[in-house]
């Protein structure tokens, strides 16, 4: 699986670098308004299934790990800047069994409590086909609405026309449906595993995680006023400052 990434920052092939995961649904053009308070070497992939990245399963977060792995040689250190899913990918990477040293994770905006509800909803997305749009505008809102950028992102915009593409004269989602089946870890016993310290946060206003759901694995996790749930496109220069801080 070669994965379609980004990359750019200043420093030499020996720097330590961040590794940006996008959340379920969206792809690596989420970081673009992130981008320019990067100072350092970074590097955003599309996640498997997702993006310009190559489709095929199966998904899963240990896949999502060993996927973002191989964009790095033996025992590379990384520090994993990791959004809603990707924050989860990134604990996984940091487990050690992937032959990557992560520094660091800070994740943000990673759903921790799944209802029954919502996993039988996510797998049955998941068991739906992809649908087809005459027009890409349509498939552009779609896309928006589904990775909670709607009302945030120009849809002429390149963060919103990489969430589409072309198949047969019409037009879908870029992301694989069958991803959604890899929704609702446990958590715990992934940060159980973890060889790294975890940061956590969101945004005050994201309706997916709360304090209080993420105080079990960080006590006093970082939340970005007035922001939703993507927060490196709502508030990136804010979102960029608490970060830097966990990074000195």
């Amino acid at each position: 699986m070669k994965l379609w990434h980004r990359e750019g920052g200043a420093g030499g092939k020996d720097a330590p670098r961040l590794v940006l995961l996008h959340g379920m649904g969206a792809n690596a053009d989420v970081w673009l308004p992130m981008e320019k308070h990067l100072p350092g070497r970074w590097i955003a992939p599309d996640l498997r299934g997702h993006g310009r990245s190559p489709h095929g399963g199966p998904y899963g977060f240990a896949q999502f790990a060993s996927d973002v792995a191989e964009l790095f040689g033996q025992d590379e250190e990384v520090t994993v800047i990791g959004h809603s899913m990707g924050g989860a990918v990134g604990m996984v990477l940091a487990s050690g069994w992937f032959g990557v040293r992560v520094r660091k994770v800070i994740a943000f905006g990673v759903k921790i409590r799944w209802t029954p509800e919502e996993l039988g909803k996510s797998h049955a997305l998941a068991r739906t086909p992809a649908k087809l749009f005459d027009e890409r505008s349509q498939a552009v809102e779609r896309y928006l609405k589904v990775s909670g950028l709607f009302g945030l992102v120009d849809p002429a915009s390149a963060l919103a026309q990489a969430g589409v593409r072309e198949e047969g004269g019409k037009f879908r989602l870029a992301g694989d449906p069958l991803t959604y089946a890899a929704a609702g870890p446990d958590l715990a016993k992934i940060i159980n595993a973890m060889h790294a310290p975890l940061r956590m946060g969101a945004g005050s206003n994201d309706p997916m995680v709360n304090a209080a759901d993420m105080q079990p694995f960080d006590p006093r996790p970082f939340l970005v006023d007035g922001a939703g749930h993507n927060v490196q496109v709502e508030k990136p220069g804010e979102l960029w400052q608490l970060i830097q801080k966990d990074l000195a």
